[in-house]
């Protein structure tokens, strides 16, 4: 297996079955520095069990699922190669702010001077030391981030992660990411709001039925449909329930 580790991350031939038949089958991609990368789809679609396999949190039943070059499980120091945004709603309500990046920066093997380096990146300073059962979902979005943020990843995995973000939090979320992907940095998120995705992403991938139906600059994604991301996505998905 040949790998390329100056590529953040690769998806090559990736194939998950289920008892039940739904899967992803033969996906490939890949996640070049300096670009956010939207993957689109459906509920039901393949993106999560995409998002885990790359993650290392399901085994693929065939293809490479590589970070840096390696298998998520061959990192030397994971969080400190990719930081994961994924479920904003597991964080312990009875925890502060603060508590919860320590214990993540000790599973990081980071140094707690840097917990407050990223409270202000994510503008969460102030609620730093409530707890996070009181906290929104907005904010509780913010401290997911902060926490993929401690190890200084150069790669970002995000679900939904404009869930819960008032106008002013999705604004903030866009340039924050851009700032990181202008940096050197690489995002994958995946969304179901294609007005966020319009406004943030290079790169958009969509799948529907666990496979991949396009993979393509943002630009040509709206060149084939004047100007129109739904109307590409819904032409290529059938599906009703995106939003705008």
């Amino acid at each position: 297996m040949t790998t390329n580790e100056s590529i953040p991350l690769q998806a090559r031939h990736l194939t998950k079955h289920f008892p039940g038949g739904a899967g992803v089958n033969n996906v490939s991609f890949t996640v070049a520095r300096g670009r956010v990368v939207a993957l689109l789809g459906p509920n039901g679609a393949g993106k999560t069990t995409t998002i885990r396999m790359l993650l290392g949190l399901a085994a693929p039943d065939g293809g490479d699922a590589l970070v840096h070059g390696r298998p998520y499980a061959a990192l030397r120091q994971p969080l400190q190669s990719v930081g994961t945004v994924l479920d904003a709603g597991g964080l312990h309500p009875a925890r502060s702010g603060r508590q919860q990046l320590r214990i993540a920066a000790a599973q990081a093997g980071v140094a707690a001077a840097r917990i407050d380096a990223v409270l202000a990146e994510v503008d969460m300073t102030a609620a730093a030391d409530r707890k996070i059962g009181k906290y929104s979902l907005g904010m509780r979005q913010r401290l997911a981030l902060a926490a993929a943020l401690l190890g200084s990843p150069a790669l970002l995995v995000m679900d939904e992660p404009a869930n819960g973000l008032d106008p002013a939090g999705m604004h903030w979320l866009r340039r924050r990411l851009r700032e990181f992907a202008d940096a050197g940095g690489a995002v994958l998120l995946s969304s179901h709001v294609l007005a966020d995705v319009q406004q943030i992403s290079d790169d958009v991938i969509v799948m529907q039925s666990g496979r991949v139906v396009a993979d393509m600059t943002l630009a040509e994604a709206l060149s084939q449909r004047g100007g129109d991301l739904e109307g590409f996505y819904l032409e290529l998905t059938g599906n009703q329930s995106v939003m705008r």
